[in-house]
């Protein structure tokens, strides 16, 4: 018999813990400043990348709103021309997609090559190439960390770190906005 008074009493108590932890888990949702939700972050509409100055913006009704160090394709200078040119394009695309499962910790695809790239590298008897991406570092680096953060060592995609990436991908929507590409 004291074997399940005990037993009542744990229950009891463990209800009572768990009333305790509602109470507390609803107070704090009105004491908490409502910035902290994901759902009032401010998401970007737009990006602007300076190739120049290694910079990714993320802007909110044309001001910016987040700003990136990036690595460039290993040509940087210049707008891609073909594939396998190691250039980072030059111009007005759209972010179209989001992969989480790619070779790189996350990425957004860039819709280059668009009509005139096309018709540019075909004039040439040559690929625009494509799969441009904006993406964090390698999932099997095969540098060391410090060569990804001191120099462009893409193929022609936008890199950024790994935490900057998630910064990024939390605050891009998951829908096509444009993306400019600035020497």
């Amino acid at each position: 018999m004291f074997f399940f008074e005990i037993l009542s009493i744990n229950r009891n108590r463990n209800f009572l813990n768990f009333l305790v932890l509602v109470f507390l888990v609803n107070v704090s949702l009105l004491i908490l400043p409502s910035d902290i939700f994901a759902s009032d972050l401010t998401m970007a509409d737009k990006v602007i990348i300076e190739k120049e100055k290694r910079r990714l913006h993320l802007l909110n009704n044309n001001k910016i709103i987040k700003s990136f160090s990036v690595a460039l394709g290993l040509s940087p200078l210049g707008h891609k021309q073909y594939e396998g040119d190691s250039k980072t394009p030059e111009g007005s695309y759209f972010l179209d997609g989001r992969n989480q499962n790619s070779d790189f910790f996350l990425s957004i695809h860039v819709s280059y090559p668009n009509s005139t790239d096309i018709q540019a590298a075909k004039n040439n008897g040559l690929s625009p190439g494509g799969e441009i991406m904006i993406h964090g570092q390698p999932n099997n680096p095969i540098y060391p960390d410090a060569y990804y953060e001191a120099k462009d060592w893409t193929n022609g995609c936008i890199a950024v770190s790994n935490g900057d990436m998630m910064d990024i991908w939390m605050t891009i929507p998951d829908m096509i906005i444009p993306i400019d590409i600035l020497p």
